[in-house]
């Protein structure tokens, strides 16, 4: 899907095409956003800026996507985008943006913040699976390329079982966040055939092995993705478990 098999994974209001053409040197993908689509999940979003976090708000959030992605053309790194949303139809509008910009379309279930799960959006898609079937069949109707990020450790979601159903509705990729559960990626690439990239504490050649071994076809770097000296590290140890494994005959799913 990418190659190095290392990407950024999205900081929200911070991972734009300036911070992915930065990390282009170590990456093979990066993850722009997450970004809120529709009205709800702005109005979320701006309650999140009122208590000091960072989020895009733009005043049209499908041109902004369409923008950065146009600034990543010249850059040698697979782009993508992570959006949020309470109804299927403005992640349906941005995996066209996304389709014709050759970047992948990643659907936010994995922000745990209250004032977005109250509105249906992040994490709270994990625990409604047939609304998660839908948004993934319409973004995928369009040719896009989706995927979701979901998160380990949320009471009374069955991870495996969930990647199932987003594979059978189209998916390309699964984004886990594992907590502190590394050994989830095992039981997510044993049950879909799925793309799976392992994120959470990807710091060094330690974390990269473990995750390798539980079957994961990337990894990604969050909060340090801005750290060069990190990305250099990681990219070093994907180099070494990933890359010359599958050169060395070894396929990926």
């Amino acid at each position: 899907m990418f190659s190095p098999p290392l990407a950024l994974a999205s900081l929200s209001g911070e991972a734009d095409a300036d911070w992915a053409r930065a990390g282009a040197d170590y990456a093979g993908a990066a993850f722009l956003g997450g970004i809120a689509l529709d009205a709800d999940a702005r109005a979320a979003a701006r309650e999140l800026v009122a208590r000091d976090r960072t989020e895009f708000l733009p005043p049209d959030p499908l041109a902004f996507i369409d923008r950065q992605l146009a600034a990543l053309a010249d850059v040698p790194i697979q782009p993508a985008f992570n959006v949020r949303s309470t109804t299927p139809g403005p992640v349906v509008e941005a995996a066209r943006v996304c389709r014709d910009r050759d970047a992948l379309l990643e659907i936010n279930a994995h922000c745990r913040q209250d004032e977005l799960c109250a509105v249906g959006c992040g994490e709270s898609l994990l625990r409604d699976a047939d609304r998660l079937r839908r948004y993934v069949e319409r973004a995928s109707d369009t040719g896009a390329t989706v995927g979701v990020k979901v998160r380990a450790e949320v009471p009374g979601v069955d991870l495996p079982d969930l990647a199932r159903t987003i594979d059978s509705a189209g998916a390309s990729f699964v984004h886990v966040d594992a907590m502190d559960t590394e050994s989830v990626i095992a039981d997510v690439v044993d049950a879909s055939d799925l793309y799976v990239i392992a994120n959470n504490g990807v710091r060094d050649d330690e974390t990269v092995r473990e995750y390798v071994a539980y079957g994961a076809d990337a990894v990604s770097v969050g909060r340090p993705s801005d750290n060069p000296v990190m990305l250099e590290r990681v990219h070093e140890a994907v180099d070494r478990h990933l890359e010359t494994g599958r050169s060395q005959g070894a396929q990926p799913r």
